[in-house]
């Protein structure tokens, strides 16, 4: 039984191991400044170059204990330390490390430089130091420039990057998406094919009008429950049980009819009729009202003329 046990733990131990490694082969290189002069400062308020990389999983992705180096001969140059928070990254999203040479100011502070002069490869190494996730080889730039991604963690090759240069009104974006989409194609495909509005104003009454059906469904539905709970408290009021009641033998409500019946023989019981002969006529009125209590009907025959 102890080795069933040891045996399971090992196997679940390995399967964590194995969905790890699946999770960080989705960790990408995204952009890279290697001189950075007037540009993105660090919490120290130093400009120095900075590598992004970018959790393309849609799950948060835990990077510590992955390499980062400038050396393929050197695989675990810098190892991202364990215990720091905010080394999990947020599914679809970014996370800089500066490249300073001072890994004493923290987790983002890594212990090597870019050189500006020449070209820099730059590799990702899983935690077993062998295993490469990412690489690129970064050319020599003009100050202020990054090397990016053309569409955020996509492309395995040098074609899927490009120079940005911040001096020539390009857009570098640290910590965020290298392609911002501030459009909707479906959205302005409409807009072009409906100029006039009517597609718009139709869509935007029909759901008015189906919000207000809904509304009116869902009050008919209560006020229809608490009818039938008022009904059933009266029935158990007399010692009845609902549930015994057939459809046709429930009350429905007192008519104005009965209403009137029964004042009538409350007052006969009481003496309360005068003493002059009177006749008393019940017709049947569809109205919802009382012909007892209504100001046309009344229950002395009107004398004739």
């Amino acid at each position: 039984m102890r080795k069933k046990h040891i045996l399971l733990v090992a196997l679940i131990a390995c399967c964590s191991v194995a969905s790890f490694a699946q999770a960080r082969k989705g960790l990408r290189l995204n952009e890279v400044m290697v001189v950075n002069e007037d540009n993105f400062v660090d919490d120290y308020g130093q400009r120095s170059a900075w590598i992004e990389l970018f959790n393309s999983n849609f799950a948060p992705l835990e990077i510590s204990s992955v390499f980062i180096t400038n050396d393929p001969a050197n695989p675990t140059k810098y190892p991202v330390p364990l215990g720091d928070v905010n080394t999990r990254i947020p599914k679809r999203q970014h996370i800089v490390f500066w490249a300073d040479g001072k890994p004493s100011r923290g987790t983002f502070h890594m212990n090597f430089v870019l050189n500006p002069e020449e070209p820099n490869w730059i590799g990702v190494y899983d935690a077993d130091g062998r295993t490469l996730i990412d690489s690129i080889t970064v050319p020599p730039m003009p100050y202020n420039s990054t090397f990016a991604r053309k569409v955020d963690g996509e492309g395995t090759s040098a074609l899927d990057w490009e120079v940005r240069s911040g001096n020539e009104g390009s857009i570098i974006t640290p910590s965020s998406n290298n392609v911002i989409r501030d459009t909707n194609k479906k959205v302005d495909t409409f807009a072009r094919v409906d100029a006039n509005g009517f597609g718009m104003t139709v869509s935007a009454m029909g759901i008015v009008f189906l919000a207000l059906l809904l509304l009116s469904t869902c009050f008919y539905i209560i006020s229809r429950i608490g009818a039938k709970r008022s009904q059933n408290k009266k029935l158990a009021a007399h010692g009845i049980n609902p549930a015994e009641v057939r459809r046709a033998d429930k009350p429905e409500g007192d008519s104005g009819e009965v209403i009137a019946a029964i004042a009538a023989a409350l007052n006969e019981h009481l003496n309360a009729h005068d003493l002059e002969s009177t006749i008393l006529t019940f017709q049947k009125m569809r109205k919802p009202y009382s012909p007892w209590s209504s100001h046309i009907y009344t229950l002395r025959q009107m004398p004739r003329k």
